[in-house]
């Protein structure tokens, strides 16, 4: 093992390595084969062996992600269960306000954030747009008349067009699909000609040649994505990330929040799993858990204005 590995598992805790042999539950509230699952399911795979555990990976998709989070935030605060969440997590507060079956905040800890990654608008390539400028005169000419699919109401790709409808003074419909491979059909077969994605889902579709990339949410380009700009070019202050992290139940005790983040950090450093996220377009890098509450706050702040804003509701 290299100095790295070896302090990293030097820091693990006796509660955690009394653990071993056990079974560690990672609950994933998102669906088989998206972006959440693919990255989880990378990083469960490295981090069973580095702390003796057998890791189980249990999606638990529907309702914006609330399934599953409802699922850890009531169960026992030890070292079995952990819930995999993304962006939807921080909009959720603001999305569904007192139905909501958790407190966020007090229900939830933060263990590791796992991945961010911009959003990207595609279009088809019969589309008559290339570039954000023609899309948002292509909008103004037609209003209510272009449509942009996404994979939910409050999702991160939802709060990404309705961002660009408020800073550009459109109206660029919304179709809310419940998963990703339904509207990447719809997208690639030309009946619907936009939707909003993120890095890891536009890869594949770029690489075959049957969309193209209008835009980026980031603040600056991708080397992976040659060539695409980003809607602050045209909206100064545009910007959207989407992210995935870890979270423990409330009541776990800080020991072990500390051991699992320093597992998580020593997992993304390993170069087969870093070559791997790079490849899926999934920014890492290192963060205690004090760091990635901090950033849940500020996307809860962000959503939460979004929200009202743009008025989104959830029915």
């Amino acid at each position: 093992m290299n100095r790295r590995t070896l302090l990293a598992t030097a820091l693990l805790a006796p509660a955690l390595a009394r653990a071993e042999g056990r079974t560690l539950r990672v609950v994933n509230a998102y669906s088989a084969g998206g972006t959440a699952d693919v990255v989880c399911r990378i990083l469960c795979a490295a981090l069973g062996p580095r702390l003796g555990l057998s890791v189980v990976v249990e999606n638990r998709p529907g309702a914006a992600g609330t399934i599953a989070a409802q699922v850890v935030a009531r169960a026992a605060a030890d070292s079995t269960t952990l819930l995999y969440d993304a962006t939807a997590h921080s909009v959720n507060p603001a999305l569904f306000g007192p139905r909501l079956p958790y407190d966020t905040r007090r229900d939830l800890l933060p263990v590791f954030l796992a991945m961010v990654t911009p959003n990207t608008l595609m279009a088809t390539n019969a589309f008559p747009v290339q570039t954000v400028p023609e899309l948002i005169a292509l909008a103004k000419s037609r209003p209510a008349e272009i449509a942009c699919a996404t994979t939910g109401i409050g999702t991160a790709q939802h709060v990404s067009l309705e961002l660009l409808n408020h800073m550009a003074g459109i109206g660029i419909a919304h179709v809310a699909y419940r998963e990703m491979a339904s509207a990447r059909n719809d997208l690639t077969a030309g009946r619907i000609p936009l939707q909003f994605s993120n890095v890891p889902n536009t890869l594949p579709l770029l690489q075959s040649g049957q969309v193209r990339c209008i835009a980026l949410t980031g603040p600056a380009p991708l080397d992976i994505l040659p060539g695409v700009p980003v809607f602050a070019d045209t909206l100064s202050g545009y910007e959207t990330w989407e992210w995935n992290g870890f979270f423990a139940p409330a009541n776990t005790p800080s020991g072990l929040i500390r051991d699992y983040n320093a597992a998580l950090n020593a997992v993304i450093a390993e170069p087969p799993v870093l070559e791997r996220l790079t490849g899926l377009g999934a920014l890492t890098r290192a963060n205690t858990a004090e760091e990635f509450n901090t950033f849940r706050e500020q996307q809860i702040t962000f959503f939460a204005g979004m929200v009202k804003t743009a008025n989104i509701r959830i029915d």
